[in-house]
């Protein structure tokens, strides 16, 4: 032992001694250190040096400069550099240009620093400096280096000595150290101080970093050991180490259970004021009972953070709901309807919507007044005092809705009774709900595109918690994604409003006064957008008349438009009395021109072109009936067929050679002619009435076959029955519907004549209409027809060819008609003084009230109508 004292005396002088000249050698590169960052600082702090960097020549200038520091100073080298460590200076010439060989990362940083590297003459130091410009930038660094010389001759001759002692030294230590360790082995088992001090670090970090309670208790029932986290869920004494655990102030199930020995896995006990999860098990020494080790978990922070996840979790549950459950349709008052209902009761106990009656007609909210329907509402009761759906409510500006409503902010009001707004609304009913229990508010206005729509109320009154922060930040997000579906239903609403009310107003509005048929109609618009269906009823010239049925394709304002279009030029070609066939011509080539022109349309604006239905064609069906011969011509264009039920009640579907559909062009279109029995009804429809989303065609039209199977209706109650046995809760498309019951004109109304080709039947022509006149008892109008029949027979007879046919029908109109077999049609013209003749049919024209050409396969007729004379 004593050696081994004084070994360690030896060793501790010889390292003694090397530490002094350790510190000897250490001051003497202080000092180099030192000397060498002062130049470096003084050279970049020279103004010349930040004026240098920053000239397109560094190097002429500061070479120079460095050198002549280099030399007053001493130093190895001076270098001038780019942030980049580019040199501009250094002591050979030729290393200018080049990237500096040390690290500079700390200087371009900002940060001046020293360091010692074996240079190519032995140890050196050199400092690193920045130079900074005018902002405060780093523009270039300087590198000054200095070589270490030997500290002091002294040094040198103690340094073997020292050596040798330090060998020394170092053996005796090895040797004491060796007998040292092994003694140190066999007490810890053979771990040696590594694995000791990492397994003490792996202890006390795990012991004391882990959010659960250790306890270690000894078998006397004494704690030996406590982490920090039972200190604080057991809330133990800084001393309770060393203490028995029945004397520590625990609850004393959880004191029973520390001293009882026995296994518990997750057993819950109370601790003050939470709950613990414990784990406890007996340990064994060398085979014996020995103590038990428990761990300890705070269950109560992981309920409330359960908690917690699980109020989020529903919460994205009840937006989600709201995305499927609000927009389900593109009515204001359904969807505000969907958002009332979604949040109750998951979120409030009462909600309530209050639009603006101008946003209920699909219009912008008014600026001015803070005047709302109640919309919406939806309540956990029923017997509830908020103002019911239908009221017009006056906001008062204090009241949170005008608040909400002006400003577009969320209103929160934790507690209604501190809240002076709702009170001035309207004072007796603030008392019946707060009676009732209602306590607390959330307001949020409807902003969708910059507009404020209205409010939505969300009132709570079952639970006792008030509405807090997160509160309003969940009822915004459903306001927000509300908002934009009632302003999708506004939008819609004032657009479906236009095409319906353009598409009424467009429709007849009364049925033309005509005595074929005995007519009746419903137009029903889709619930979803207004179509381009429509129907008309044209009297035509010899009491005949045109039943029209079409259907564009298309829903919307432009739909609607078109219609009206289509509608016109009906009433236009029929002017013309073409057959059916020739009447659909007409019609598909105007729809062709209508689509190459919109075309254009779109092509020269976008933004209409974007928003606007291209038109794709049309349906139709005409008809033409007349009462004398009791027959009708139908032509379809893709349109379904109609239905005709006879007087006895049996119904059958018209088979037609239909045609392609309006603006397809392409194929020609076929008549169909038939002998229609007096009392028939001819049922003219659209694809509306049959068809829907949930009922195939077939079974429409067996549904219409049925609806039609009744004998002597009138054509009002067909209607009525159609419509009740087809109509849809939701008809996706427009409904039109035309019922028409034939009726034949009576023999004793029509008078003909078939006459030859010679100029003297007209005398005999005059002679027979005034005596058939006279039998009427139409006197009135013998002279103006006489002239009339005078003037068409003769142009009959000589310009015209035989068969030469006259005929008198007797209905609203003295209808004349003179028909041969040229198709040469007659031109109205004024004649002139030195004419002899071209003066007839002018004449015809001022005494007739109207007339015209009519062609047929075998010629033409040439018709007049002139009213019948009143009587009494």
């Amino acid at each position: 032992m004593f050696m081994l004292v004084v070994a360690v005396v030896m060793l501790l002088v010889a390292v003694g001694a090397a530490a002094l000249v350790l510190q000897e050698r250490n001051d003497s590169e202080d000092k180099i250190r030192a000397q060498a960052l002062s130049i470096a600082e003084a050279v970049a702090s020279t103004p010349a040096t930040p004026t240098a960097l920053q000239s397109t020549n560094p190097t002429a200038s500061l070479q120079p400069l460095a050198e002549d520091v280099r030399h007053r100073t001493g130093a190895t080298f001076i270098v001038v550099m780019s942030p980049k460590g580019i040199r501009y200076t250094h002591p050979n010439p030729a290393l200018i240009g080049k990237r500096f060989s040390g690290p500079v990362e700390p200087a371009v940083a900002g940060h001046a620093f020293t360091e010692t590297y074996p240079g190519p003459s032995g140890l050196t130091v050199r400092a690193i400096v920045p130079v900074t410009g005018t902002r405060g930038s780093v523009i270039g660094l300087v590198a000054v280096g200095i070589k270490v010389q030997e500290v002091t001759r002294l040094a040198n001759r103690q340094l073997p000595v020292m050596l040798s002692a330090a060998a020394a030294a170092f053996a005796l230590a090895t040797g004491g150290l060796a007998l040292v360790s092994r003694r140190l082995r066999l007490q810890t088992h053979g771990l040696g101080p590594v694995e000791i001090t990492r397994m003490y670090e792996h202890h006390d970090a795990v012991l004391h970093s882990v959010r659960e309670g250790v306890l270690i208790v000894d078998g006397d029932l004494r704690l030996l050991l406590a982490n920090d986290e039972a200190h604080r869920l057991l809330d133990l004494p800084e001393d309770a180490e060393g203490h028995r655990v029945t004397d520590l102030g625990l609850d004393l199930p959880t004191a029973e259970l520390l001293a009882s020995g026995r296994v518990a896995t997750d057993e819950v006990y109370p601790a003050g004021e939470r709950l613990l999860a414990i784990n406890h098990r007996p340990t064994k020494c060398r085979g014996r009972p020995w103590g038990s080790v428990a761990t300890l978990r705070d269950t109560t922070e992981l309920r409330e953070l359960a908690g917690k996840a699980v109020l989020a979790r529903e919460r994205l549950k009840l937006l989600y709901d709201a995305s499927l459950s609000i927009g389900t349709t593109l009515d204001v008052e359904r969807t505000a309807q969907e958002l009332a209902r979604v949040t109750i009761p998951r979120f409030a106990d009462f909600a309530t919507v209050d639009l603006p009656d101008s946003v209920l007609r699909g219009e912008e909210p008014a600026s001015v007044g803070v005047d709302m329907r109640r919309t919406a509402a939806g309540a956990i009761r029923e017997n509830h005092p908020l103002y019911p759906v239908g009221t017009l409510i006056s906001f008062v500006p204090s009241s949170p809705q005008a608040q909400g409503f002006g400003s577009g902010q969320s209103v929160l009001v934790p507690d209604l009774t501190a809240a002076p707004g709702v009170m001035a609304q309207d004072p007796a009913r603030a008392e019946e709900m707060i009676e009732y229990g209602i306590h607390s508010l959330i307001t949020v206005p409807l902003r969708a595109r910059g507009v404020i729509l209205g409010v939505v109320n969300f009132y709570r009154q079952k639970k006792p918690e008030p509405f807090e922060d997160d509160d309003l930040s969940l009822a915004e997000e459903l306001a927000g994604r509300a908002a934009v579906c009632i302003d999708n239903a506004r939008r819609y609403t004032r657009e479906h409003a236009t095409a319906l009310a353009l598409q009424r107003s467009l429709l007849p509005r009364g049925l033309p006064e005509q005595t074929a048929v005995e007519v009746a109609h419903r137009y029903l618009p889709a619930r979803a957008s207004v179509g381009g269906d429509w129907f008309d009823v044209i009297p035509l010239p010899s009491a005949r008349v045109a039943l029209v049925v079409g259907d564009v394709v298309g829903h919307g304002l432009h739909a609607s438009a078109t219609m009206g279009r289509l509608r016109t030029a009906t009433h236009n070609f029929s002017a013309l009395e073409l057959p059916p066939d020739e009447f659909l011509t007409h019609l598909d080539d105007l729809v062709g021109r209508l689509d190459q022109s919109d075309d254009k349309d779109e092509d020269a604006d976008e933004a209409y072109a974007s928003s606007s239905e291209e038109i794709i064609g049309a349906t139709c069906l005409y008809a033409v009936y007349d009462p004398v011969s009791r027959r009708c011509t139908l032509a379809s264009a893709g349109h379904p067929p109609p239905a005709l039920v006879h007087p006895d009640g049996t119904v059958e579907f018209l088979e037609l050679q239909v045609g392609p559909p309006l603006g397809l062009g392409g194929l020609p279109f076929e008549t169909t002619e038939l002998l229609l029995p007096e009392g028939s009804q001819l049922v003219l429809y659209t694809d509306g009435l049959i068809e829907d989303r949930n009922r195939d065609i077939d079974i429409g039209l067996e549904q219409l076959r049925r609806a039609l199977t009744h004998p002597d209706r009138p054509p009002q109650q067909t209607c009525k029955a159609v419509l009740d046995a087809l109509l849809p809760a939701s008809p996706c498309d427009d409904i039109a519907l035309l019922v028409a019951r034939t009726r034949a004109l009576d023999a004793r109304q029509v008078a003909d004549w078939d006459l030859l080709a010679d100029p003297a039947v007209v005398s005999r022509a005059r002679t027979d209409v005034t005596a058939q006149l006279a039998d009427w008892g139409l006197e009135a109008l013998e002279f103006s027809t006489e002239l009339m029949i005078s003037e068409l027979v003769t142009n009959a007879i000589r310009y015209g060819g035989e068969p030469i046919r006259l005929r008198l029908i007797r209905d609203r109109f003295l209808t004349c008609e003179v028909s041969d077999g040229s198709s040469t049609s007659p031109r109205l013209r004024r004649a002139r003084t030195t004419d002899e003749g071209g003066r007839g049919l002018f004449l015809v024209a001022q005494l007739a009230q109207h007339w015209g050409t009519r062609y047929t396969a075998n010629g033409k007729v040439i018709w007049t109508e002139q009213p019948m004379p009143r009587r009494g």
